[in-house]
């Protein structure tokens, strides 16, 4: 394989995300018949048994899984992503999908215990995020839920959202066979005071991208 088709399967390995063949051909300082070679290599190398497939649309090229693999790709790491929401996480996330917008202290006046923890972790798994702070005193950071949490649990919109209990039974039970992690133990709530997360800070919430 030429150097030049190692050069754009590296590019493409740690990108993850679809780009564009013009940009990578500028970049790589590829003529035309350079680029549609190693292309051509790549293509060949990246397609029918391999467990990569290249995939090339709309003048843009990323790496994704064969579908052929789908199944055994999701038995090996649906489970290792689900255990990671502990029975407190998924108690925390059924209330803001059912509250949102809502902040910190309204859900722990809920639950009745500091749940700091589980709202960052839901925000690392990218199923809750800041929409902005609500007028009052302190201005408070406001949650809601993601799309990506939407797609998780198979639900179409948030207005088809169902009563409080019937959704935590539902992302119980999609979880439940799979948490395995152990459970962490959340402090009763002491402090009433709204705190940036510490992967926010310095981060202007309020900035709709």
């Amino acid at each position: 394989m030429s150097l030049l088709s190692s050069q754009i399967e590296a590019v493409l390995f740690v990108s993850g995300k679809a780009i564009e063949e013009s940009f990578i051909k500028e970049k790589l300082n590829a003529t035309d018949k350079q680029f549609t070679e190693a292309l051509s290599e790549l293509l060949a190398k990246f397609s029918g048994d391999s467990g990569i497939h290249l995939l090339r649309f709309n003048k843009k090229l990323q790496f994704a899984s064969n579908p052929e693999c789908a199944k055994e790709v999701e038995a090996v790491l649906n489970p290792i992503k689900e255990k990671e929401l502990t029975n407190a996480m998924l108690e925390t996330l059924a209330i803001i999908a059912y509250k949102q917008p809502v902040t910190r202290i309204e859900i722990e006046e809920i639950r009745s215990v500091d749940c700091t923890y589980s709202v960052q972790n839901l925000m690392r798994l990218g199923l809750v995020e800041v929409v902005g702070r609500r007028e009052t005193i302190g201005k408070p950071l406001l949650f809601a839920t993601t799309d990506d949490f939407l797609k998780r649990f198979s639900i179409s919109d948030v207005t088809d959202l169902p009563d409080y209990e019937t959704l935590l039974d539902k992302l119980q039970q999609i979880t439940t066979s799979t948490i395995t992690s152990v459970e962490v133990v959340e402090k009763p709530m002491f402090d009433k005071v709204e705190e940036v997360p510490d992967f926010l800070v310095g981060e202007d919430v309020n900035k709709v991208e």
